[in-house]
């Protein structure tokens, strides 16, 4: 794709909220993809939304869905600077509930591919309370309270399952959404994999394996996908939960290398200066105070 590509800065959240006010911050937001899903709730003003090649209006109080991949921009339909809040978060991330029934991201796909609507007016979005959800994570990714990441996502599921209820109310059949194998995995939720096994020594190349692709294709379109080799990304998720641990938890430093999957303490003392400037003791010191 010819447009910007934007990578998710923070790959450690499970979501990443914000409150975009037009009149302190660059805009319009010029056509660019990432391959999140994006929702976007008009606060105040009217937008116009352009999601691949297709206008949408947006008044205040409306919702709209944008797909994983979908290049989009956003404008003013009448000049004054509007203000939205958006939620994005990779859908891979929220598995669906139960292990029988389709995870987020198929049941999106699947939508996607029925032409579902995406945009979802006023009285509807009252009805999934999308304001109360949106001002809530924001609030909890101003402040980050303990116990944030799991409120996060609880108000996650709270916006995507009323999206899905709502498409079921226009028609969408789950029963006939393709739930593929949960041990099949591709580009795109191979991080679920390794999240899942951070503790263990894995490789690179059976990583690959599991993507049923080459090491050298795997390499390349993993860097593509996440913004860096796959190698630093289990390195830098190893180090966020290192980080809760040390937030959280009076584990001592050799037991926290252990919980995270790093070889001994001295590497994670080591990867762990390199990437906080600071060593884990010295960085729970700090925040404690």
């Amino acid at each position: 794709m010819r447009y910007l590509f934007e990578k998710q800065e923070s790959l450690n959240n499970p979501v990443d909220s914000f409150l975009y006010d037009a009149s302190e911050r660059e805009f319009p937001v010029k056509l660019h993809w990432h391959f999140y899903a994006e929702f976007i709730y008009a606060l105040k003003g009217t937008l116009d939304v352009n999601a691949d090649g297709v206008l949408f209006t947006l008044k205040e109080g409306e919702i709209i869905v944008l797909y994983p991949s979908s290049v989009h921009s956003i404008s003013s339909s009448d000049k004054t600077p509007p203000v939205f809040a958006g939620l994005k978060l990779d859908l891979n991330k929220y598995p669906g509930s139960r292990f029988y029934a389709p995870s987020t991201a198929d049941i999106f796909k699947y939508a996607k591919a029925n032409h579902m609507p995406i945009v979802f007016e006023k009285k509807e979005a009252e009805q999934i309370h999308c304001e109360e959800i949106f001002r809530h994570c924001i609030d909890e990714m101003e402040h980050y309270y303990y116990g944030t990441d799991v409120m996060l996502k609880a108000e996650v599921y709270r916006l995507i399952f009323g999206i899905v209820r709502k498409w079921i109310e226009a028609g969408l059949n789950m029963n006939d959404c393709p739930i593929p194998p949960r041990d099949s995995y591709g580009i795109e939720n191979i991080s679920e994999y390794i999240d899942m096994h951070l503790h263990e020594n894995i490789k690179v190349r059976d990583i690959a394996e599991k993507c049923h692709i080459s090491y050298s294709g795997f390499a390349s379109k993993f860097r593509e996908h996440y913004g860096m080799s796959c190698k630093d990304y289990i390195e830098r998720m190893r180090l966020y939960k290192a980080e809760e641990y040390l937030l959280y938890t009076d584990m001592v430093v050799g037991e926290i290398s252990q919980k995270t999957g790093f070889s001994d303490s001295s590497h994670f003392i080591r990867s762990f200066k390199n990437y906080k400037g600071l060593t884990p003791k010295q960085f729970r010191v700090q925040r404690k105070r």
